[in-house]
């Protein structure tokens, strides 16, 4: 995730990394500088963005916490209370994106807080703007909102993945049946965007009565497309 967010700003950066050739090799695709550590990092860096192993909170913290002036954590299942206990006396804020950011077409959730410094959350708020579409919830919400946009990108995938082996079985290559489905997944996505989200409009100007649509909406539904959906979100917030 750190390099995708990396990629999806575009701009130099200071990293660190345990394993110090990932940090030199993104440093190198992005620019800036790789760093020999996170506390060398903090010193110089106006805003740090935590993008390392949620059980690694308290050490990285005892490492930063000295010297960091704001903090942003992209840490799953980490609520922005712990996030603020790691980092006391400092700005803190909690944001999750998801893959697309790396081409500014990502989903990013950023947790609900008291104003700190009016500036620097104006600053935080911009820039994961800068990734794609920005939404703003209660902590409590994050990570049910992490549950329909973080992994999705995998169902997604998934779902082009059986569509494309479903045109193959019947005639067509896989780069043809690829290029359909990929193409039809994001314009219709632009179509929702366009019409405030409204899937049921979207799913009307397509479905005849009794037409291919409709036959195959039905045969989706009987296969069970929502009650799969839906275990999986219950799969990815079970405790």
């Amino acid at each position: 995730m750190a390099r995708g967010l990396a990629l999806g700003w575009g701009r130099p950066l200071l990293c660190t990394d345990v394993v110090a050739a990932r940090a030199q090799a993104l440093a190198e695709e992005v620019g800036g500088e790789a760093l020999a550590s996170g506390a060398e990092v903090a010193q110089r860096a106006d805003v740090v963005v935590l993008c390392h192993k949620p059980y690694q909170l308290h050490a990285v913290a005892a490492e930063l916490a000295p010297h960091a002036k704001a903090i942003v954590s992209i840490l799953a299942a980490t609520s922005l209370q712990d996030v603020k206990a790691a980092y006391p006396d400092r700005s803190v804020y909690r944001a999750l994106p998801s893959t697309p950011v790396e081409v500014r077409q990502g989903a990013v959730i950023l947790a609900a807080d008291e104003e700190q410094d009016r500036e620097l959350d104006l600053a935080v708020r911009g820039l994961f703007e800068e990734l794609g579409t920005l939404v703003v919830l209660d902590d409590a919400l994050v990570d049910v909102a992490m549950g329909l946009m973080s992994n999705a990108p995998a169902y997604y995938a998934l779902v082009v993945e059986a569509q494309v082996d479903a045109g193959v079985r019947h005639g067509l290559t896989a780069d043809q049946a690829s290029r359909l489905v990929v193409q039809t997944m994001a314009g219709t996505a632009e179509l929702l965007r366009r019409q405030d989200f409204d899937t049921l409009a979207a799913r009307r100007a397509v479905t005849s009565p009794g037409g291919s649509t409709a036959r195959g909406l039905d045969a989706l539904e009987r296969g069970g497309v929502r009650a799969a959906f839906s275990d999986a979100l219950d799969a990815i917030l079970k405790p």
